[in-house]
C-alpha cells in the first residue's frame, strides 16, 4: 500500500476560507474518486498556513486512475477555480507502507468505511 501526503501553503489568513471551500464543495467530489481518506489536518505550530492531507492506495496504478478521474470531473475543476489564489506551494510526498504495518492500515480503513 501507498500513502500520499498533500502539503499545501496557503497565504496567511486564507486557512479559514480554504477549509470553508473543501468543505462545502471539495470533499465531497473528492471521496467520490479517491479510495481512501486518512487524515486532514491544518498546522497549529511550526510552518504556518499549512494543510496536510493524506490518502491510502493500493498501488500507484490505482492512484494514477483515480486522480485521472478526478482531474476529469468538472466539479472538481469549479473548487479549483476558488482554492488555487489562496495557495502559495504544492508538495506531494508518496510513502510506501511498511511491511508490518500493512494489515493494520487495511483494518483502520476498514473500521471507517
Amino acid at each position: 500500500m501507498y500513502v500520499e501526503e498533500r502539503m499545501y501553503t496557503l497565504h496567511p489568513g486564507t486557512a479559514p476560507e480554504y477549509l470553508k471551500h473543501y468543505q462545502t464543495d471539495g470533499m465531497k467530489v473528492q471521496l467520490k474518486h479517491l479510495p481512501h481518506l486518512l487524515g486532514y489536518y491544518f498546522t497549529e505550530v511550526g510552518t504556518l498556513n499549512m494543510i496536510v492531507h493524506q490518502w491510502a492506495y493500493d498501488s500507484l496504478d490505482q492512484r494514477e486512475k483515480c486522480r485521472a478521474a478526478m482531474q476529469a470531473d468538472p466539479q472538481w475543476q469549479e473548487y479549483l477555480k476558488k482554492i488555487r489564489p489562496l495557495m502559495k506551494r504544492q508538495e506531494t510526498r508518496i510513502m510506501k507502507c511498511a511491511p508490518f504495518f500493512v494489515e493494520r492500515l487495511k483494518k483502520m480503513l476498514a473500521a471507517v468505511e
